[in-house]
C-alpha cells in the first residue's frame, strides 16, 4: 500500500482529527494509527472499512487504485513521486496552518 501513510494523514489532517480521536472511531489504538501512516503496518480490511467510513474517502483512493482526491483535486498526468510530493506538500501546509480566530 504505497503511500497509504501519506493519504491517511493528509485526509485524517483536512478532516481535523487527531489520531487520538480516528483510532477510538475506528476502535484501534493510537499507536496502531501512528504506525499505519509511518508506513510500518498496513490495516486489515476491516480497520480499512471503518477508516474510510469515518474519513468519508474511498478505499480505492487510500489504495492507490484511484488518484481520484477527496477534496476535489486529481493527479491526472502526475507520477507516482509527484503524487507523494503533492501529499507531503499537503500535510506541510495543514501542519503549519494558523488557526482562524
Amino acid at each position: 500500500m504505497e503511500y497509504f501513510g501519506d493519504k491517511l494523514k493528509s485526509v485524517r489532517k483536512s478532516k481535523k482529527i487527531t489520531q487520538a480521536e480516528l483510532a477510538s472511531k475506528i476502535g484501534v489504538s493510537k499507536w496502531a494509527v501512528t504506525s499505519y501512516e509511518q508506513g510500518r503496518t498496513s490495516p486489515s480490511v476491516e480497520v480499512l472499512i471503518k477508516i474510510c467510513e469515518t474519513l468519508d474517502t474511498s478505499s480505492d483512493y487510500m489504495l492507490g487504485i484511484s488518484d481520484k482526491l477527496p477534496h476535489e483535486m486529481t493527479t491526472v498526468g502526475l507520477s507516482d513521486e509527484e503524487v507523494r510530493l503533492l501529499l507531503q506538500f499537503l500535510n506541510l501546509v495543514e501542519q503549519n496552518r494558523t488557526p482562524k480566530k
